[in-house]
């Protein structure tokens, strides 16, 4: 079984691609903040995303950058990589 896309991830992804940095375990611990509370605009979400179509070889669900919180993300991109492998 392939390892699950996390908050560590995208803690990372978001210091990467939009210079946000985070602590993984706000983003885990604060189920209910959006990614605006963040500081990740739409933009930001989107670089994420072909990031992680480049990473993973295989197309991220329509839709993955509107998610408006975090672990509504990772839950797309789990499904995205489960459905692409």
């Amino acid at each position: 079984m392939s390892r699950q896309f996390a908050h560590q991830e995208l803690a990372a992804l978001m210091k990467k691609c939009a210079g946000l940095t985070v602590d993984p375990a706000a983003l885990a611990g604060s189920p209910e903040m959006t990614f605006t509370e963040f500081g990740l605009d739409s933009l930001g979400l989107l670089a994420i995303v072909g990031e992680l179509e480049n990473h993973y070889g295989t197309p991220i669900e329509p839709g993955a950058e509107s998610c408006k919180t975090p672990n509504d993300f990772i839950d797309v991109i789990n499904a995205s990589i489960t459905a692409g492998a």
